[in-house]
């Protein structure tokens, strides 16, 4: 089985469903400490005159002082307003703006709390939906793993692709250096690295910005074009 294991973030970039793509079961990780002003908590879509503009989860308690389990959103309808009042300008110049809409919309009638997780969560669901990816998710802090003895960031991918029984933990090029293969072969667990090729679209009439939230992608591209994209910009690497 091969597994991927990252944060909850807030429709993430393209290749954050990349990665989710070439993988079989995902773990969302939310057991760690909270990282205020992440990705977790914002993204970005184009601005309506230039660049770039976020959009922003406010939260009720942002402190490192609490896990990311532990967040929790301010005030879902306000989030819901703010994010799609800053999508409004993609009318009548985005082929797809009432889909992605539709998508933004969905995401939030299907959280029932006020976890910051539960939101990240339901977001990537609907995207995956929207793009027939298969997404075989668990949040990490429901599993009853025992982690209570990682002590560093390399510690944690291993153990939990070891009592998940992973075969291979497939994870971005940029964690490299944070694990030891060791700790991973003497599970009889495979280690690879998945490269994402930066993915350019037409948005006139704004100026392309790259590594933009999916939303912004989702406006420009049918469903079919970013499922082709996602495995022709693809590649695993050995560790």
């Amino acid at each position: 089985m091969r597994l991927g294991i990252m944060q909850p973030y807030f429709f993430p970039y393209l290749g954050h469903f990349a990665l989710i793509a070439h993988t079989e079961r995902w773990v969302v990780f939310d057991v760690s400490q909270y990282t205020p002003k992440s990705w977790m908590s914002r993204n970005r879509v184009l601005h309506p005159q230039a660049g770039w503009n976020y959009i922003n989860v406010p939260l009720a308690n942002s402190s490192i002082a609490i896990a990311t389990h532990e967040a929790r959103v301010q005030d879902l309808q306000k989030t819901r307003i703010s994010v799609l009042g800053k999508l409004t300008h993609y009318r009548r110049k985005a082929p797809f703006y009432e889909q992605v809409v539709q998508l933004v919309n969905r995401t939030f009638d299907a959280v029932a709390s006020e976890s910051l997780v539960e939101l990240n969560v339901q977001g990537l669901a609907a995207v995956c939906a929207y793009l027939e990816l298969p997404f075989d998710y668990s949040v990490c802090s429901e599993l009853g793993l025992e982690l209570q003895h990682i002590d560093s960031p390399g510690g944690w991918a291993p153990a939990i692709s070891q009592q998940l029984g992973a075969s291979f933990y497939l994870n971005p090029p940029g964690g490299r250096d944070l694990f030891d293969l060791q700790d991973f072969a003497r599970n009889g667990i495979q280690l690879g690295f998945m490269q994402f090729d930066e993915f350019r679209y037409d948005t006139v009439p704004y100026t392309f910005e790259p590594g933009l939230s999916v939303l912004d992608v989702l406006m420009w591209n049918s469903p079919q074009k970013v499922r082709e994209v996602l495995s022709s910009h693809s590649h695993i690497l050995d560790a």
